[in-house]
């Protein structure tokens, strides 16, 4: 399984990759499992989120341009409320 790609970048640089047109996603603090039926891209705005699959831990904040691989299972720990835009197939 290919691992959890993280990007700090700026807001600016996220424009310009087109997250405008990306869909939104907001989640309160909570826990759960998630499996990635497609390979995903997201921008995130704000958030403190902790990331935890077999291979790696991963810990997304504020600006952080992120792709998770297809097939990924994985566990969210969201720690402080996250706000992200997010797409398919969109590699980083």
């Amino acid at each position: 399984m290919e691992p959890i790609k993280i990007k700090k970048i700026s807001l600016e640089e996220a424009k310009k990759l087109g997250i405008d047109s990306w869909s939104h996603w907001e989640c309160e603090p909570s826990t759960f499992d998630w499996e990635y039926d497609e390979q995903e891209t997201a921008y995130v705005f704000e958030g403190d989120v902790i990331v935890t699959t077999p291979e790696q831990t991963v810990h997304i904040t504020d600006n952080m341009l992120v792709s998770f691989p297809k097939g990924l299972k994985c566990t969210w720990e969201v720690r402080k409320k996250i706000r992200k835009v997010y797409t398919f197939n969109f590699e980083i």
